[in-house]
């Protein structure tokens, strides 16, 4: 059976190499005859890679686009599925996050991407305002768009740049940072850590097998005294599989000093 995932209007389909070409095109066409909302199928010909996560997809049938409309948490997102990475597999962690937001706080969202955190936080928070750093200047259009048609202008800012060039020159210090990294060896925790304040949260997602959880927790506390930051870690919790006991982890670091 195939793999797949429904973004919106759009479903994204990985077969098996030994798939013949007829067997896609039914697989495609009795999808859409069974699932009504969706207008376009593409098969997924490469993975996200690179550190702006784009993938290759081939269109297979229905409505010739790769542009979807997605609604999430109450939230409507739009993006191009090649060029913009998102994971619909988030959206409960989008809203478990949303749900540790406390009332006032200033939140920062880093590598946000079309702005799904950002937004669903928003939208589904008291937050005072969250901030949103993405490299795609792709993404970076798209989510200036949602948030626009979320109605969020003034609650959320967008801006396009690297993190590592943005975050020393801000003045502001920020009660909770979500680092929604993208599968990296740099942790970006150096840059990250001077922008927290006192007894404010970093949500750190790393990616690792589970042997290697103990390795990565090191790291944290590692980097953290470098900088001469006291913390805590304070939750690890499983936040998907990327591979075959391979893991995305969210571990929770409250910033003591």
């Amino acid at each position: 059976m195939a793999n797949y995932d429904i973004i919106g209007n759009i479903v994204v389909v990985k077969f098996k190499r030994s798939d013949s070409k007829y067997k896609k095109n039914k697989w495609a066409r009795d999808f859409l005859r069974e699932h009504k909302n969706v207008t376009s199928v593409l098969e997924k010909t490469e993975r996200f890679k690179g550190r702006l996560r784009v993938q290759k997809t081939r269109f297979l049938a229905g409505a010739n686009t790769k542009e979807s409309l997605y609604r999430e948490n109450g939230c409507y997102f739009r993006f191009n599925v090649d060029t913009c990475y998102f994971s619909p597999r988030l959206a409960s962690e989008r809203q478990d996050i949303a749900k540790k937001v406390k009332k006032g706080e200033d939140v920062l969202v880093l590598f946000g991407g079309v702005a799904p955190f950002a937004i669903v936080i928003a939208k589904n928070s008291k937050a005072a305002m969250v901030t949103s750093i993405e490299l795609s200047k792709a993404c970076s259009r798209y989510a200036v768009e949602n948030v626009k048609r979320n109605k969020l202008d003034g609650k959320v800012e967008i801006v396009q740049g690297d993190v590592r060039r943005k975050l020393p020159p801000m003045k502001k210090k920020f009660d909770r940072i979500i680092m929604a990294r993208p599968n990296l060896k740099d942790s970006f925790l150096d840059v990250t850590f001077s922008r927290i304040k006192n007894k404010g949260i970093i949500h750190y997602y790393g990616f690792c097998y589970e042997s290697e959880l103990e390795n990565m927790k090191s790291m944290i506390i590692t980097e953290a005294k470098e900088v001469k930051r006291k913390v805590k870690l304070i939750n690890v919790k499983k936040a998907g599989d990327i591979g075959t006991r391979r893991y995305r982890y969210r571990i929770d670091i409250l910033i003591l000093r």
